[in-house]
């Protein structure tokens, strides 16, 4: 095992219609799904059987009537609002806001490319969509509206069953606490409705209020409980509602290379003799929900968070020991060069973790650094999206001689979100943010699936057979034989029905009756 392993993003995307500020938000969504459907594929629907939302990872099932409406995710809606994207990946409607989730890739790097590649498909539909209703609809890539409302950019991991929940919940509140010191995408404003004034480093961190919790939408926890593992028994789904919806590569990357990499920890750490326990008791924080605000307001860096034992520790020192403890489980795995630098099994891995490395030293020179000082560090901003808005910001608000009440300041907020390129700030600086991808190579992922992944058959069998299937989910794709039943093709496993094993069988099958035939 290494930085490899099933993962996937879910965006939500803030909408509006510009000529009209009091549209339906449920309406506008329903609009852009739509215009995201091709003719070919749009009677065929989102198969919720196999969804399971009031199922928790702590061991025990959320009754349906004790449950909110809005946890009911698998409760099919009355007009269509899912649509499969041509990479394999799903566009639907999700309360309030269009969402995009990316399909199955086993590489952060890929993971980042075809989530970015949601941001095309999703402003193409919403021009289609404007042309088809007359509305000027509008997608933003964030988090926050300044007024109250939050909504998600989730990630998911596959993690073995083996790991017990309690360590890798303990695990991942320290990183999910943390990680936003190089992760976090900026925000104008503090509180859940701006109540103060000020920047800080994420868009989410103000609206955690729990440890741990299978809620998503109210009271939201920093580790969240629910267990849908969309795979095959022996593997959970570590399903993240922390982060940031980023514009930029690099954090984006490291959101998923370094929860990855500790969820390698957490599995290996027995095999290779690690303390992972005290580790975890060395970084138990005593009110994790207080420490990811704090350290979301502290632009110094350097705010001192409280620990169960009674001592203290930065959002900086959590991660460089986060980082040593992946490193020296990885020796004693891997072992190591004459420099000793653990023999990583992939360049993924290894270029995830030298990024790492690069994103504490970034921070820490930010942390010594002045305001003055902090507007020259490009290189740093590069890599750093919440150092990068801000730059941008402050150099408007010194010039200006404002507060960060103006209101020009949140509206630069919004407008670095915005997917129009003539509308959106990030656009007009994309340049001096450090890229791991190009344009082409991002649409290209709007199109074509992930080849290593059961993402690549779920897209491939549909644009085969487009008007034999009748619903697809992550773990299935239905669809009718030639005598009108209905089948159930497994896709169980997220590394399986790849390009390699099964693009012979598709391409040569004349009917999806072949194709059943030849996989039993």
């Amino acid at each position: 095992m290494s930085v490899l392993r099933p993962m996937g993003t879910e965006t939500e995307y803030a909408v509006v219609d510009r000529d009209n500020p009091r549209a339906n938000p449920v309406q506008l969504s329903f609009d852009v799904v739509a215009a995201a459907a091709d003719e070919r594929t749009r009677h065929i629907r989102w198969d919720y059987r196999p969804e399971d939302p009031v199922n928790d990872a702590r061991g025990y099932r959320l009754e349906r009537a004790a449950a909110r409406p809005d946890m009911l995710t698998d409760a099919p809606q009355l007009q269509v609002t899912n649509t499969i994207a041509p990479n394999g990946g799903r566009i639907y409607v999700d309360h309030a806001h269009p969402e995009y989730s990316s399909p199955e890739t086993c590489d952060p790097f890929e993971a980042v490319r075809y989530d970015h590649a949601g941001d095309p498909l999703m402003a193409q539909a919403a021009r289609k969509a404007s042309a088809a209703t007359g509305k000027r609809i509008m997608l933003y890539r964030n988090n926050v509206d300044g007024k109250g409302a939050s909504w998600g950019s989730h990630e998911s991991y596959q993690i073995s069953r083996a790991v017990p929940f309690d360590t890798l919940s303990a695990l991942m509140a320290a990183h999910f606490v943390t990680r936003q010191i190089y992760c976090g995408s900026g925000r104008v404003g503090l509180g859940e409705r701006s109540e103060g004034t000020g920047f800080q480093l994420s868009q989410r961190a103000d609206y955690m209020h729990a440890r741990v919790g299978l809620q998503t939408t109210f009271d939201r926890p920093i580790v969240n409980t629910r267990d849908e593992s969309h795979s095959t028994d022996e593997y959970r789904r570590l399903h993240v509602i922390v982060g940031d919806a980023n514009r930029m590569d690099v954090p984006d990357a490291l959101k998923l290379g370094t929860t990855s990499m500790l969820a390698w920890l957490a599995e290996q750490a027995p095999a290779v003799g690690y303390d992972l326990d005290g580790l975890l008791r060395r970084l138990a924080l005593a009110d994790p929900v207080d420490a990811i605000h704090t350290v979301s307001h502290d632009l110094t860096l350097r705010a001192p968070l409280s620990l169960e034992d009674g001592g203290s520790i930065t959002a900086w020192q959590m991660q460089v020991m986060l980082r040593s403890a992946v490193y020296e489980a990885a020796a004693a795995a891997y072992g190591t060069d004459i420099e000793g630098e653990p023999l990583w099994p992939d360049d993924s891995t290894k270029r995830i973790m030298a990024m790492w490395g690069t994103a504490l030293e970034d921070v820490i020179r930010v942390a010594h650094a002045d305001d003055a000082e902090r507007l020259g560090m490009a290189s740093a901003a590069s890599r750093l999206e919440w150092l990068l808005k801000w730059q941008l910001m402050e150099r408007l608000r010194t010039k200006r001689g404002t507060d960060w009440n103006d209101p020009r300041l949140a509206a630069m907020d919004i407008a670095w979100a915005a997917l129009e390129p003539k509308a959106s700030i990030f656009e007009a600086v994309r340049s001096h943010a450090c890229s791991l991808t190009d344009d082409e190579t991002v649409r290209s992922a709007g199109v074509t699936p992930p080849e290593h992944t059961r993402a690549w058959f779920r897209a491939a069998l549909i644009d085969r057979f487009p008007d034999d299937v009748v619903a697809a989910a992550w773990k299935s794709v239905t669809v009718r034989m030639a005598d009108g039943t209905l089948r159930d093709i497994d896709i169980a496993d997220p590394r399986g029905h790849t390009a390699e094993r099964f693009r012979a069988a598709l391409e040569s099958a004349r009917s999806v009756d072949d194709l059943v035939a030849g996989l039993e």
